[in-house]
């Protein structure tokens, strides 16, 4: 399997297609840098030592409207975990004047995993399909190796191929946010909301954390993509219907959910998981042990139907 592995990931380096892929997410890292850097202000934070007074007004006014009873849950929720948290910062004198640091710049970037997801999306497009366009595939059928092993590998690679590209998007946003805007002159937690209680953790945890649960919605669309692959043989198809939804899938989906409550069984109503620790679910009643479920039975929908095909076709003609 590792030598299987190895051979597909030669595969793909080959093709100068996918230096140019990186260098591209480089590139993209290095324009917002630069902008950030030189076209955006804001970054620099005034020395406000009255913030404990504008942390104790804001949440005077938070009070005043959770007295509203026509509230919506999701509203008061949100007022009730803002106040939580200036409570704290009041409390453990963890002050509101922060600089703007690599850190930052880290979790900017986040929105690059979806250029990480156009890229992951076009190897696993290609990697079945064109075995087939390029008659290949008779000669990777004749190995004394089972379809299964031949497809799973060529899986594992695809998602290898994501997460390396995840890595380079994250590794590279540190060191350029390290250059560009330095590193923050004393450690500063990250704050979240749980269970009625503020809980501190390291922002390098928090921002591992937070890469992972946006790259699901890339793991699913990229499985998807490799199952559209192996089934249909054509990479501009599977190309294409990813790419869409990919753009699409949550506007439709959040449009939907705000008429039927049936849109909690779609795919994108459930890849984001953020949803349940930095805000509301899409739909009332959703849980993240739901989406986890769902998600489970997309994943198996998805793989199963790539191996059952890819197994069953001939491909002797």
């Amino acid at each position: 399997m590792i030598q299987l592995i190895r051979n597909e990931w030669m595969k793909i380096w080959k093709r100068p297609a996918t230096l140019v892929m990186i260098v591209i997410l480089l590139i993209a890292v290095l324009l917002l840098g630069a902008f950030n850097k030189y076209q955006s202000s804001g970054f620099s934070v005034p020395d406000n030592e009255n913030w404990q007074h504008g942390l104790e007004l804001e949440n005077k006014r938070y009070k005043e409207m959770l007295k509203d009873e026509h509230l919506p849950s999701e509203t008061r929720n949100y007022y009730t975990k803002e106040i939580a948290l200036n409570e704290y910062r009041i409390t453990h004198d963890l002050s509101t004047n922060i600089e703007y640091s690599a850190w930052d710049f880290v979790s900017d970037n986040i929105q690059l995993i979806s250029i990480v997801g156009l890229f992951t999306i076009i190897i696993a497009a290609g990697i079945v399909a064109n075995e087939f366009n390029w008659g290949t595939v008779k000669l990777l059928l004749i190995r004394p190796l089972s379809r299964t092993k031949i497809l799973l590998s060529k899986y594992l690679t695809v998602l290898f191929f994501g997460f390396i590209a995840l890595f380079v998007l994250f590794a590279f946003s540190f060191a350029l946010g390290a250059i560009l805007f330095g590193l923050p002159e004393e450690a500063y937690p990250y704050l979240y909301y749980s269970d009625g209680v503020v809980k501190e953790q390291s922002i390098f945890i928090h921002l591992i954390g937070f890469y992972g649960l946006n790259s699901i919605s890339l793991i699913m669309l990229t499985t998807m993509a490799f199952m559209i692959s192996s089934v249909f043989r054509n990479s501009s198809l599977a190309i294409g219907i990813s790419i869409f939804l990919m753009f699409m899938g949550n506007t439709v989906t959040f449009l939907l959910a705000n008429w039927f409550d049936w849109a909690k069984y779609l795919l994108f109503a459930n890849t984001d998981l953020t949803q349940y620790f930095d805000g509301t679910p899409l739909v009332s009643g959703m849980t993240l042990f739901f989406s986890i479920i769902m998600l489970l039975v997309y994943f198996i929908v998805f793989i199963g139907l790539a191996f059952w095909v890819f197994k069953k076709r001939d491909v002797a003609a």
